[in-house]
């Protein structure tokens, strides 16, 4: 079984690519999303056991919520139910071309943000876990959501459970600390939970964030990544926390809004060795080609959801077959509509071994 902590929202959006200006009045689509629940939703429609521990008021828009996630066989068994706090929005208009995405949070006063960690049943939710993933968004939301967050690895790791942390930083949340600068306290509080995890998992920003680590020659504006630079990122990670094991990081090399370049990597401590995927005939690393996006948002999800059933999937746990699954899930997220990652493990293990064409499969 795999526990994911974190908050689950409710995702709005203008329809067909519209601004806001555009769509209201008038219909928009909802649906749920939020990092640590995504990345249960992928790992339960890829065959995993996947248990997803939150905070929820007590109302029908939350009883949606969990009636979904069921839907998809994720374990909902342990959420905390509370008669105070709200349900988290989040408000996203999809980019075209030029012109990015952009998100507006609603999460203040959210149930996640105000329960208490002892108001958590933190060994019942770890009960037959081997593994527990979270992130650094549901610490970036509140003080308490971070004093969770920090017990809950800590008891997972008493327990011997493994533990998988995305970096996750997002520059407009970090803001519960008055005075504060983002930067700063995403650093603090980060530097306490990393101490407990073996699998770090970022993206081209985060260890520059987060870490204040860099990668010699990347631009990301520019949508250019040297690869191999991110190697010694990921040895300066496991220098500074030498209980982490491995350490992943995504590679998106933005040439629009609907078209990027995708690929991974997958540094393993125990092997000194990066493991990159995609590769080419040639065997060098030559990541997919993204040329019509339908929707980004939750890319890295799927993409820490693909390592994570990887490495507790005995065919996959090699690191070179645990980076190409994940990267090629990842890949495909990009064409499903919403957070959740709706493709089976049976279409990322094709898209992996070559098959790129997008033919009907009759």
């Amino acid at each position: 079984m795999i526990l994911g902590f974190g908050e689950i929202m409710m995702r709005v959006a203008p329809p067909d690519r519209r601004r806001w200006r555009q769509a209201l009045p008038g219909s928009v689509e909802v649906t749920w999303g939020g990092g640590e629940a995504n990345v249960c939703a992928s790992l339960a429609m890829l065959g995993q056991r996947a248990r997803f521990l939150t905070a929820l008021p007590r109302h029908a828009l939350s009883q949606s919520v969990v009636a979904s996630l069921r839907s998809l066989d994720v374990d909902t068994s342990r959420i905390l139910w509370r008669e105070e706090g709200r349900l988290g929005i989040y408000f996203v208009e999809t980019g075209a071309n030029q012109r990015g995405a952009t998100v507006l949070y609603d999460r203040e006063y959210s149930a996640v943000s105000l329960a208490r960690p002892e108001e958590y049943n933190f060994d019942a939710a770890l009960s037959g876990v081997r593994w527990l993933h979270v992130t650094g968004i549901t610490p970036a939301i509140s003080e308490m959501a971070y004093r969770a967050t920090l017990e809950l690895v800590e008891r997972a790791k008493k327990k011997d459970v493994t533990v998988s942390c995305d970096l996750n930083y997002r520059k407009k949340l970090w803001r519960w600390r008055p005075g504060f600068p983002a930067v700063q306290l995403a650093r603090e509080c980060m530097s306490l939970i990393l101490p407990h995890v073996d699998l770090v998992i970022g993206n081209e920003e985060d260890a520059a964030y987060v870490l204040d680590i860099h990668a010699e020659g990347a631009d990301v504006e520019e949508g250019e990544l040297p690869a191999e630079a991110y190697e010694q990122v990921a040895r300066q990670v496991i220098e500074r926390f030498p209980n982490v094991s491995r350490v992943a990081f995504t590679l998106r090399e933005s040439i629009s809004a609907d078209y990027n370049n995708w690929g991974a990597m997958l540094f393993d401590a125990e092997l000194d060795g990066a493991f990159f995927a995609p590769l080419g005939k040639n065997g060098q690393y030559a990541p997919y080609a993204i040329a019509d996006i339908v929707d980004r948002v939750g890319a890295g999800d799927s993409f820490a959801a693909g390592l994570l059933y990887a490495f507790n999937d005995g065919d996959l746990g090699d690191p070179r077959k645990a980076i190409a699954f994940a990267a090629a899930a990842s890949a495909l997220k990009h064409t499903i509509h919403g957070d959740f990652n709706y493709v089976t493990k049976e279409e990322v293990i094709a898209l992996a071994a070559g098959a790129k064409s997008g033919r009907v499969q009759r």
